[in-house]
């Protein structure tokens, strides 16, 4: 049965006449999630997970058509029934799981597998066809627990202040900032800028609650943040706000700091291999569980992903889509921090 297809505009259902993440604008898209690349602008109607529906309107515009449905919720579009599944990836995360006539499949959008103990964990869903990311689809990726990302991450704190430095996290404003957030949370004052910090209130205005910051104010005084710590976005690395912030100690967090000579990337003191996608080893337990007959392999390492899984007898096939390969972020970020 053909219940999807792949085309110019994305991935289309075509009894249910409506688009998965689309990279051009549609009539109909359903968004996995909140990142830039899976939720564009230009889309006429938007259906997400409950807790993106801040996050949507929040990135592309209060005024944008959005209506939401909870996990595991469905809805009959065109006779296909529609519903969320949770993916651990960022705040409102979801899989997006499409039943025609028994017929399931199953489009994962971006996941992680591991509980990072601030989204909902991954749910795995069996069903006929898996599309799956493979950001970090190389054997070479394999995540620490979080508890020892955690004590790595304290230990780092602990050793800047004893040589009385700021510790400067450097992490995406959707998904990473609010798990390095949840990591650092108890250790001291923590101060974020204010793209984190609007898109925080945002999630908070939609009763998801969070740990407590800061907003760093343009002209702060540097007493206030010396030794403490300090979450920003990287594009902001180098930049004026950076130098302003007293002895700063810079790290930053992405899945790619596993690979040791990235550790050096751009003169930062340290990197934390933090990331919100799953690795080597949570890529294949999620298609195993699926027991999927045919699996499409999307953005990242696809070819190496789907070599491996029709060698180990799972029938699979790269797609070509326009989705990023980390948490690549279309926003306008500069040094002017400001509480407006």
């Amino acid at each position: 049965m053909k219940l999807i297809k792949f085309t110019k505009k994305g991935i289309y259902c075509i009894p249910g006449k409506f688009y998965l993440d689309p990279w051009l604008p549609v009539d109909h898209a359903i968004i996995s999630h909140g990142h830039a690349d899976h939720a564009r602008r230009g889309n006429k109607f938007y259906l997400c997970q409950t807790d993106s529906k801040a996050i949507l309107k929040h990135r592309l515009g209060a005024d944008i058509h959005v209506e939401s449905l909870n996990y595991n919720e469905p809805r009959m579009i065109n006779g296909v029934e529609v519903s969320f599944f949770p993916a651990g990836h960022v705040i409102g995360s979801a899989q997006i799981r499409l039943e025609y006539k028994g017929f399931v499949v199953v489009f994962t959008g971006d996941y992680k597998v591991k509980n990072d103990y601030i989204t909902v964990p991954f749910e795995p869903i069996k069903c006929h066809e898996f599309i799956t990311e493979s950001t970090f689809g190389l054997p070479i990726y394999n995540w620490l627990s979080e508890a020892q990302l955690q004590q790595q991450m304290h230990d780092w704190v602990q050793r800047n202040q004893a040589h009385n430095r700021t510790s400067v996290f450097l992490g995406y404003s959707l998904g990473k900032a609010q798990r390095l957030m949840k990591l650092m949370e108890g250790v001291d004052k923590m101060f974020v800028h204010s793209a984190i910090h609007n898109l925080n209130t945002a999630i908070q205005d939609s009763g998801i609650p969070l740990p407590e910051t800061e907003l760093l104010i343009y002209d702060f005084k540097k007493e206030d943040v010396q030794n403490r710590i300090v979450i920003l976005p990287p594009g902001l690395l180098g930049s004026k706000l950076i130098k302003k912030i007293p002895n700063a100690a810079t790290a930053i967090c992405s899945g790619w700091m596993q690979i040791r000579g990235n550790r050096r990337w751009q003169a930062v003191d340290a990197g934390f291999a933090v990331s919100d996608h799953a690795d080597w080893n949570g890529l294949l337990s999620a298609v195993k569980a699926t027991e999927a007959e045919k699996v499409y392999v999307t953005h990242g390492s696809q070819a190496t992903f789907s070599k491996y899984l029709n060698e180990i007898g799972i029938p699979s096939a790269e797609v070509k889509t326009e989705y990023g390969t980390e948490e690549e972020e279309v926003e306008l970020i500069t040094d002017k921090t400001s509480s407006q």
